[in-house]
């Protein structure tokens, strides 16, 4: 895929699945520009960061666009575990606001940029158990569930200025954000089995799917959600 010519946004691109985004977009010509929260050390050369809080002031952001933008993808996401009687309103609150309203509070800012471009592709990240039923998931799970459903809002309403809006939605991946569930062999052991294909994902499984719905390539594909699971949501094979 040649993204050459294409100004990127990724949101949450300092780590993991961002990263290796990033990392991706800017060996295929894009222009990548990347908000994150901390200063990072690794990003490739010609990517352009503004290190700001998403969920906080966005005042930065409007002199940091450029006037059109092609892509948008916001990579910012929490796993919060906890049997339902731990779960406290805080807990769902914060799951809420970083999945959810830190999305819609960027896209809302970039809109102008997104139309500016003629054609552009929006994509949001939930999770395996926003539909598959899972223990200790409940917050997150309902945080991703609302992700999956403003997306398909976006879809419908943003059609008719060419702007496409699509969700990946991963199982387990070997990522910062997951490091506790995969910190010792018998943990990767346990997490590689509960998948069909008997392995957990890595950042490039999910950013490979994310590129490929970011280019021209997917033109036609809008308010889709598509899980890059190992299969762990639709098969049962034991």
């Amino acid at each position: 895929m040649n993204f050459e010519g294409k100004n990127i946004l990724v949101v949450g691109g300092s780590s993991g699945i961002g990263l290796s985004l990033v990392k991706m977009l800017n060996a295929n010509y894009a222009t990548v520009y990347v908000i994150s929260r901390s200063e990072p050390d690794n990003l490739p050369v010609g990517v352009k960061h503004l290190q700001t809080d998403i969920t906080a002031t966005l005042d930065a952001i409007t002199g940091f666009l450029p006037d059109a933008l092609h892509g948008l993808v916001y990579s910012v996401g929490s796993i919060n575990l906890k049997p339902f009687n731990r779960l406290t309103e805080a807990d769902f609150l914060n799951d809420y606001r970083i999945n959810v309203l830190g999305a819609a509070r960027i896209i809302q800012q970039s809109l102008k940029q997104l139309k500016n471009a003629g054609s552009a592709s929006v994509v949001l990240i939930s999770s395996v158990a926003a539909q598959t039923g899972m223990p200790y998931h409940a917050s997150i799970a309902a945080a991703k569930g609302a992700v999956e459903g403003i997306a398909l809002s976006l879809a419908a309403e943003l059609s008719v200025s060419q702007i496409r809006v699509n969700v990946v939605a991963p199982s387990l991946t070997n990522t910062p954000l997951a490091q506790n569930l995969l910190n010792t062999p018998e943990k990767r052991e346990a997490s590689a089995k509960r998948h069909p294909l008997a392995k957990y994902g890595q950042p490039e499984d999910i950013s490979n799917a994310i590129s490929f719905l970011l280019s021209d390539d997917s033109n036609w594909i809008t308010g889709q959600v598509i899980g890059i699971d190992g299969g762990l949501g639709k098969l049962k094979t034991i």
